[in-house]
């Protein structure tokens, strides 16, 4: 079964299934209304499905692309009718969403050579970010990583409270300075302490700031450079947190993240109790980036690994052409 099946165990599975339920009731509900009835998928079908799509927050560009295949295949096979349409979206779906190209993360092992491996995560706040990070420290120390975080969102003491309330719940060491401080010195402190324990896993949260992209930018920027005087080619992954609940306005933050640095990774946090979990293809699709991590509750371990397949098959789960 190899990580699907030690990831994806009754517990996970029920999670997932939970956590999109109402984008499920919400989203399948108008697929499953936009068929009702029909023997064939004609152009009343997929303009029916078009709408469905642009309504579940899966975006103009995305929903484009999945009817274009759809219309392909059809086309292809004349004999298709509604009750394979689930089965033909399924697939559709799954295949324009991107793998990520290493398979560590799935079981929280450090890639080869990249000890300590050091992530850097950016977002702006409210989004869960600091939430992302203390599960992410808790999945790698449960793993058998020793795992050092970084408070270098400096900007907002709330921040660094956060951050240090996790690291005291999971019980991991935590780097900080006091309110205002450089964040690119507590980057630098951050590893250089990791490097002096001999850590497996680096976490490191920074601020985020939209309003002024350059000071953004430079900061992020300045942060690396100093993260590269101790462990050369660190950050190994930048990775961007977003609120999946916020549908198009997710989308508009990793437009802004993406032209500001190279985003290498989401997370799409929140998952739970929205009815935009489409929101999560539109990203995915559009910037090309893997989803590697997704939130479905405020709990420690609501933190699941997306697995492309899996996702989609809890959205359709239960879906019926009657």
């Amino acid at each position: 079964m190899g990580f699907l099946g030690k990831l994806f165990g009754i517990k996970e599975k029920e999670s997932l299934d939970q956590g999109l339920q109402q984008t499920k009731e919400g989203f399948f509900a108008k697929i499953t209304k936009a068929i009702a009835g029909k023997s064939t998928v004609d152009d009343e079908v997929l303009d029916n499905l078009e709408e469905a799509l642009i309504g579940a927050d899966v975006g103009m560009e995305t929903t484009i692309q999945i009817i274009e295949r759809v219309e392909k295949r059809v086309k292809q096979d004349k004999y298709l009718n509604t009750s394979e349409l689930n089965a033909l979206l399924q697939q559709e779906i799954e295949a324009i969403l991107v793998d990520a190209p290493e398979p560590e993360y799935k079981d929280f092992t450090i890639p080869a050579g990249k000890k300590p491996y050091v992530i850097l995560v950016v977002g702006v706040n409210g989004v869960g970010k600091t939430t992302t990070i203390g599960k992410l420290a808790n999945n790698y120390k449960k793993a058998g990583n020793q795992v050092v975080l970084g408070a270098a969102d400096t900007f907002r003491a709330a921040a660094t409270e956060q951050l240090t309330i996790w690291s005291e719940r999971v019980g991991v060491p935590i780097v900080k300075q006091t309110m205002g401080a450089d964040p690119s010195a507590v980057a630098f402190d951050t590893v250089t302490s990791a490097v002096s324990k001999n850590a497996d896993v680096v976490i490191i949260d920074t601020a985020g700031r939209l309003h002024n992209k350059l000071h953004l930018m430079d900061e992020l920027g300045k942060i690396k450079r100093v993260i590269q005087k101790v462990i050369p080619g660190a950050p190994h992954e930048v990775m961007l947190v977003l609120d999946g609940s916020t549908g198009q306005n997710a989308l508009e933050q990793a437009k802004q993240f993406t032209a500001t640095t190279e985003v290498t990774a989401l997370s799409i946090t929140k998952l739970d109790g929205t009815a935009k979990g489409g929101v999560v293809l539109a990203i995915a699709n559009q910037f090309k980036i893997p989803v590697k991590y997704i939130g479905v509750g405020e709990k420690i371990d609501d933190l699941i690994i997306f697995d492309k397949h899996e996702f989609v098959d809890s959205l359709f789960k239960g879906v019926t052409n009657s």
